[in-house]
């Protein structure tokens, strides 16, 4: 029963018996008070008891903690100790051997100096035996050792030079020898590293003919009228056994036309004589410079492309009679134009700009102008002379790494022209080149007084000069051939050689009336 309890029982019972029954609840609260005492006293002394216990434990645990750590510290000491002792002795060992090597290195040393001083005095007595030798021997020889010196060595340089001329002759003789053999495959390699067709393609076209008996008066009489067709084109016209075809070779494709054209028109008409051919040429030149002009404007049309000067138009018509690499001029333009329109509309940019700098990024290469710039450049300075927008002449100019790329239009035309083109790079500079050599030929003949034409042909190989017969004499003719074949020697670089052949012609016209 707890206090609580008892005392509210002890309360009832004192509130019903009076002061007796307060004197018996007196008594009961004083047992009970001393009950609870005594139990409190005892669950004090066990809380103690177990306190001190855990202490002792707890003291216990932490001394042996205590002392393993004591232990642990006391073996890595010993550790160390005993690598100290080792290190110690291992040092004392390595001093003993420095020591015992320094000693043997004095030994040594000692022994050395005795072997150099007895070398020494080896090479003292040898010193004297020598100059007793070459006293003896100059006495005998009656020159002194430098004289002696000076004639061995002029021996020598004489006996060098023996052999060194007849190791020249042999060479010179072996070279001889092979001189022609290799010089043959010299040849051949450099024919076989040429784009044969791609040449073929830009120098040279075909005309048939019904039948071989037209080739007779295509010669004509002692060769007058093909004289006079290669005179007033330009072109070398080739008659050979080759059945029912004569051969026009010229680099520029515009003059082969016209000799092709006009040609046919001789054919077709029947009347084959010098003074026929100058008139059917005239006017077959006129006629290719009108269809040029009209290939222009109708492919400025097609494309969409207006406002362009006329000079700029009929460069584009001469396109047509261009070919690049096995690919027309003008085609791959065209194609060009509209890549670069349809790229430039992807990127959103002007369309229109894109396909003018893309049709006329190559108009350089059919330029009037004598240039020594490349053909980008001088199509850029062409299409600023003609009033195009900066952005196209930068494109045009910039479309081979020439010049710094300004706006965006500029790399458009370089990947437009490099995926219409499709060709290797290394190409375009050895064709130009063989181009450029052929009007260097013809410009250099046109410098000299007295000079009306001058056509390279034979892929040239051959220079043929065309006079005024009142302005050079026959004497003055060989003497012009002679002093243009002196400026190709010296001024020029070609293959083999070139032929210069001056034609002068006279010429008497009346006229009945």
């Amino acid at each position: 029963m707890d206090p609580i309890s008892i005392a509210l029982g002890s309360v009832v019972g004192i509130a019903a018996g009076g002061a007796g029954g307060y004197v018996l609840f007196s008594k009961v609260l004083t047992k009970r008070g001393e009950a609870i005492i005594a139990e409190a006293e005892q669950k004090g002394e066990n809380i103690k008891e177990k306190k001190i216990l855990q202490a002792k434990e707890k003291f216990l645990a932490l001394k042996e903690q205590h002392a393993q750590e004591i232990k642990n510290r006391s073996a890595k000491i010993e550790e160390r100790e005993e690598r100290v002792r080792q290190d110690k002795n291992r040092a004392q060992k390595e001093l003993q051997s420095i020591e015992s090597r320094k000693k043997n290195l004095t030994k040594d040393e000692e022994k050395v100096s005795q072997r150099l001083e007895a070398l020494t005095n080896k090479t003292q007595e040898l010193d004297k035996e020598r100059q007793k030798a070459v006293d003896l021997l100059e006495k005998i020889a009656n020159m002194t050792a430098d004289e002696a010196k000076a004639a061995l060595r002029e021996q020598v340089v004489q006996d060098a030079k023996v052999l060194a001329n007849q190791q020249v002759q042999e060479i010179l003789d072996d070279a001889k020898t092979k001189a022609n053999q290799e010089a043959k495959k010299i040849v051949i390699q450099t024919i076989q590293r040429v784009a044969t067709e791609h040449s073929v393609e830009n120098s040279v076209s075909v005309f048939n003919i019904a039948n071989d008996d037209v080739k007779g008066r295509i010669i004509g009489r002692e060769g007058r009228n093909i004289r006079a067709l290669e005179a007033a084109t330009g072109v070398e016209f080739i008659v050979d056994d080759t059945p029912e075809a004569i051969i026009l070779s010229c680099f520029d494709p515009v003059r082969r036309e016209i000799a092709r054209l006009s040609l046919h028109q001789l054919v077709t008409d029947g009347r084959i004589h010098p003074a026929r051919i100058e008139e059917v040429v005239a006017k077959v030149t006129k006629k290719i410079e009108e269809e040029i002009r009209e290939i222009g404007k109708r492919t400025c049309i097609d494309l969409g492309i207006h406002n362009m000067k006329g000079e700029l138009m009929r460069m584009v018509g001469r396109m047509k009679y261009r070919s690049s690499y096995g690919q027309n001029l003008l085609q791959h333009s065209r194609e060009v134009a509209n890549l670069c329109a349809t790229m430039a509309a992807e990127l959103g940019l002007d369309a229109k700009a894109a396909k003018r700098a893309g049709l006329l990024h190559d108009i350089g290469k059919v330029s009037d102008e004598e240039s020594e710039l490349p053909h980008a450049l001088l199509g850029m300075k062409l299409a600023e002379r003609y009033g195009e927008r900066p952005d196209i002449c930068n494109a045009i100019g910039a479309h081979h790494d020439e010049i710094e790329m300004t706006t965006l239009l500029s790399p458009i035309i370089q990947v437009c022209d490099a995926i219409s083109g499709a060709r290797p790079g290394a190409r375009r500079e050895m064709v130009e080149a063989y181009i450029q050599r052929l009007r260097d030929l013809e410009n250099l003949a046109l410098e000299y007084p007295g000079v009306t034409k001058s056509f390279a042909i034979q892929a040239g190989r051959e220079l043929r000069v065309m006079v005024e017969s009142d302005e050079v004499s026959d004497d003055m003719a060989d003497q012009l051939s002679f002093d243009i074949s002196q400026r190709i020697m010296n001024e020029m670089t070609y293959p083999g050689q070139v032929k210069i052949t001056v034609i002068r012609e006279k010429r008497s016209v009346n006229y009945a009336r």
